[in-house]
């Protein structure tokens, strides 16, 4: 199936395509993964939910508009791409690379059957923990099928990325660093928490974002953040404010980055410095130390030591695997022994908080893993903005 598309959306849509050897390399490796736990079958699963679509953009090529899809990978046999009927016209279906295409009136019912036909008996799901349709796990719960989870293996099996991969990270990361230079330059105080996040998205949206934005905000005053992350109000803004848009966005080739700085028209108090000092120290570790050969787990823990010597507490992990899902494993954290590989990618945003939760500093910067140490894709200085500023400042 396909849709008829001028030359000019052609010749853009196939820009952002990835190459047939990108294809065949993410295949290769997802297919090692697949045979080293003993599956006859992998299904993958995306949904338009923000940020978990991207799995199905990984390996079909097709960026969900709206609902959900699938790709069914049998161990031996071509992949197929599997879309809900009431979908047909939803979406640029020509875009994907997969040539076998279903539109059933159920999905789970269809790969039950399917996998039946194929002789499946151990079949893996990526996104059983968070992305499936229930009514589709549902089908398949029902067969005598061995269900396994394998959201672990399958992003392990993409963490490294390719060339080709990176040249689109750094493309979303030159969008994202607009958004949040374009939020600096529009704040004024008595515009509203809203009306600043509407400067970033209709940058983004510019930019080719479509969709593809995760954006949220922690507030705070007199020149400190609470640890909450929230939606932005329509509250006029002061600039005894402490703000900080934490902005999360995939361009047009669909990998994500993080980035996002602190904006303190004033200044921060006492404690909001202390925090910011060890943010500093946090990411000059990350550096020297997020190199491969490394594991997360020693990079979460060596890394961590300046907020651990302060007596800081830690909302979440300080930063996670992020790909075409904004969310990949491995977390950088303790109880993951991956070992970081070459052209790794990771978002790093350590989310701390005094004792008494009246404080917190959270904010992002997203990394490439090299033989020496991280590489901050976004070239700018880990520091606190007011307002005044036209350009960011670069990593001296």
């Amino acid at each position: 199936m396909s849709t008829t598309q001028n030359s000019e959306t052609v010749d853009y849509v196939n820009k952002f395509r990835p190459s047939s050897a990108e294809i065949d390399r993410r295949y290769a490796n997802v297919r090692a993964a697949m045979e080293e736990h003993g599956l006859d079958a992998l299904i993958v699963s995306g949904s338009e939910y923000s940020g978990f679509e991207g799995a199905i953009r990984y390996m079909a090529g097709f960026h969900i508009l709206h609902r959900y899809a699938y790709v069914v990978i049998p161990a031996d046999g071509d992949p197929v791409v599997v879309f809900p009927k009431e979908a047909t016209w939803v979406g640029d279906h020509s875009a994907t690379f997969i040539d076998n295409r279903e539109l059933p009136l159920h999905c789970g019912e269809w790969m039950a059957g399917f996998l039946k036909d194929k002789g499946a008996k151990k079949v893996g799901v990526y996104g059983l923990e968070y992305i499936i349709n229930v009514r589709d796990y549902s089908a398949l719960a029902a067969t005598d099928l061995e269900i396994v989870d394998f959201d672990i293996p399958f992003d392990y099996s993409r963490a490294q990325k390719s060339e080709e991969e990176i040249a689109s990270v750094r493309h979303s990361m030159e969008i994202n660093k607009q958004g949040v230079l374009d939020v600096i330059k529009a704040y004024a105080p008595g515009r509203t928490e809203a009306e600043l996040m509407g400067v970033a998205e209709n940058t983004f949206s510019r930019m080719g974002c479509a969709r593809n934005t995760m954006d949220m905000v922690q507030m705070g005053p007199n020149g400190s953040l609470r640890p909450q992350m929230v939606f932005p109000t329509n509250r006029p803004l002061q600039d005894s404010d402490g703000m900080m848009y934490g902005l999360e966005i995939s361009g047009e080739g669909g990998h994500w980055v993080e980035y996002s700085r602190p904006l303190m028209p004033n200044g921060m108090d006492d404690i909001t410095r202390d925090m910011m000092d060890a943010h500093q120290e946090f990411h000059v570790l990350v550096q020297e130390h997020m190199k491969a050969g490394r594991t997360a787990q020693e990079v979460h823990k060596v890394c961590m030591q300046p907020f651990v010597d302060r007596g800081y507490r830690s909302g979440h992990v300080c930063g996670h695997s992020i790909g075409m899902t904004m969310i990949e494993m491995p977390r950088i954290g303790e109880g993951f022994d991956f070992v970081l590989p070459e052209n790794m990618v990771c978002s790093m945003h350590p989310h701390v908080m005094n004792e008494a939760r009246s404080h917190s500093l959270y904010f992002q910067e997203t990394y490439r893993v090299t033989a020496e140490g991280g590489e901050a894709l976004s070239d700018t200085a880990i520091s606190a903005y007011d307002g005044s500023e036209t350009e960011l400042v670069p990593l001296s």
